[in-house]
């Protein structure tokens, strides 16, 4: 049975609690027995474009409630589309916030290269919506058309102070179903006007070509000819929908200045004001060179006029900014390789984010880094460190309760891996190399890093490449694996596990003892090769997972000490190429 027939099946509380996931007790005391004044935390954040927002963020047992309610009622939304054959007519529809496979870009495409592009925003939307109008909703929308109680019990869930809180993770979903018949409207109104309209959130959008723009939309105030107000077409629909509209924030944007859309250019395609990418690349260029940047923001003030402030950056908000740019360019390539066309991206801005994301990662440390051939290698590292811990203060501290002094490299989405080439493997370890010495070594000059970064690579016939790609860079004679650290360039270092008996090759595995590598999984036994026959075999993701996660504390991981010796050794080398005092404050 699908999801939409279960809800509306459903007769009870206890009903609607099964389908949610929730024992029917803790559903009641969440929203009977908990005291009102618990349920939410309130606090303003600042507009962007002036004045604050009022959230009330719901306790966590709540909002996991209202997760769940927002999931189911996004399935039923699109089962109601199925129903209607909506999925085949290759549009995304007017409604564009907070849906999936929805966003500001999809949202702000729709008015690309238009004449005129009108602004104008809904006053308190979400505030604008009661418990009535909640509980109405799934009472008498023909979609829907729940049980009495469950329709009062989903108000109440919803519902803070007679309303939609803006914070909840439902409100979004409740409020473009109770938004959809204003959007249908509107939508009759655009196309009866020559025009085009979307809406994103409480943000809504019309633009046109026409040599007028139709005064059904939008008319010029008689005591201001720059000053564009709703037209009373548009102020009656939004009114007979239950909603009214901010006259103090609408804006009318010609094809010869910079039209945006929620935030987004929108003059030729859809794209990140060149301000906003100026800004980017000059924090890169400041923290390249000096270590650091200044992050510049707008504020508002009490009055709500914005401000310019300034204050010591933080990496995490330049990451942010640079995949904000990095994903309206993907954006672009997309809607181009479905067209057939060819993408002309910027080769430079991904250059600019992958310099960025090294230096994050691999230059401003705030302790070592241990970069591992995979995932499966981070948690043998991991659990060998804490369990060794006494003997390798240099790489956790000794206590009942381990910490890592040392930070294992995790491997990012399939995105910022794109960007980096940090694949995993041998082929990712070549890259990282290779692009470290290029955006790096040779690219910044802030001060020397206070930490090194260790790239611990199985020593056998994959290695070859990895020797050679630090050959290359070093000009000096391939390593030969026996050393217990090769230093590469800058604060990079290459730990080779130790060679076997006779100079034997050696992976990571080699290290556990016997009994550990022997574990059965059923009648499954561990193998370390690339290709396994499944039916009697188990791989590296399923001995990591299986085997050393869940059973750390018994195994016995003093085979890994002379890893741990190379990496502490690498580790005092470092210190003694860059003693503190030479090092960034």
């Amino acid at each position: 049975m699908s999801q939409l027939k279960k809800l509306k099946a459903a007769t009870s509380l206890s009903d609607l609690a099964h389908l949610l996931g929730f024992k029917p007790g803790m559903l009641s005391f969440i929203l009977y027995k908990c005291p009102k004044a618990t349920l939410y935390r309130k606090f303003d954040i600042p507009k962007s474009r002036g004045g604050s927002r009022e959230i009330w963020a719901p306790e966590k047992d709540l909002k996991l409630v209202q997760h769940r309610l927002s999931d189911l009622l996004q399935n039923c939304i699109e089962e109601i589309k199925l129903a209607h054959g909506h999925e085949t007519d290759g549009r995304l529809g007017i409604a564009h916030g907070f849906k999936r496979g929805h966003s500001i870009l999809t949202n702000a495409r729709p008015h690309v290269a238009r004449r005129y592009v009108f602004n104008v925003d809904l006053q308190d939307f979400f505030g604008s919506i009661n418990f009535g109008r909640v509980r109405g909703l799934f009472l008498k929308d023909q979609n829907f058309s729940l049980n009495e109680k469950v329709a009062t019990v989903l108000a109440q869930i919803a519902c803070h102070e007679n309303k939609l809180p803006q914070g909840s993770p439902c409100s979004p979903v409740i409020a473009n179903l109770i938004g959809h018949p204003l959007d249908i409207m509107l939508v009759r109104l655009a196309n009866a006007t020559d025009c085009t309209y979307t809406r994103y959130a409480d943000d809504l959008t019309f633009s046109s070509n026409k040599p007028v723009f139709s005064s059904r939309v939008a008319t010029r105030s008689e005591s201001d000819a720059d000053v564009w107000l709703p037209g009373q077409g548009l102020k009656r629909l939004v009114t007979k929908a239950g909603f009214s509209l901010n006259e103090k924030k609408t804006r009318m944007q010609y094809r010869d200045s910079c039209q945006q859309v929620t935030g987004v250019v929108v003059n030729r395609k859809v794209n990140v004001p060149a301000a906003y990418r100026y800004t980017v690349r000059a924090m890169v260029d400041h923290a390249l060179k000096t270590g650091s940047f200044n992050f510049v923001y707008q504020k508002a003030g009490p009055t709500g006029a914005m401000t310019t402030e300034t204050a010591k950056g933080a990496n995490r908000q330049l990451l942010g900014m640079l995949s904000y740019i990095d994903w309206v360019d993907c954006f672009n390539k997309k809607l181009c390789e479905k067209s057939g066309r060819e993408f002309k991206g910027a080769p430079g801005r991904v250059e600019l984010f992958r310099r960025f994301l090294y230096f994050d990662a691999f230059y401003d440390l705030s302790q070592p880094v241990v970069v591992c051939e995979g995932p499966t290698d981070n948690v043998y590292l991991r659990h060998a460190i804490k369990s060794l811990s006494a003997a390798y203060p240099a790489l956790a501290t000794s206590s009942s309760k381990p910490q890592l002094m040392v930070r294992l490299f995790k491997y990012g989405e399939r995105r910022t891996s794109e960007i980096t080439q940090l694949t995993g493997g041998v082929g990712g370890l070549c890259h990282l190399m290779k692009n470290y010495h290029a955006d790096l070594t040779t690219r910044i000059k802030a001060p020397a890093p206070k930490h090194p970064v260790i790239v611990l690579i199985d020593n056998d016939s994959g290695a070859d490449d990895i020797y050679g790609a630090i050959a290359g860079i070093t000009k000096k004679p391939r390593p030969r694996g026996m050393a217990p650290f090769i230093h590469v360039t800058g604060n990079l270092y290459v730990v080779p596990t130790p060679l076997g008996p006779n100079g034997a090759k050696s992976a990571i595995e080699d290290f556990f003892d016997s009994v550990t590598r022997a574990t059965k999984l059923g009648t499954k036994t561990f193998s370390r090769e690339k290709k396994i026959n499944e039916s009697t075999e188990y791989g590296k993701a399923a001995f990591a997972r299986e085997v050393v996660e869940k059973n750390a504390k018994s195994i016995d991981f003093t085979g890994f000490a002379p890893i741990l010796d190379r990496i502490t050794a690498a580790i005092k080398d470092h210190a003694t190429r860059h003693p503190p005092s030479s090092s960034s404050p």
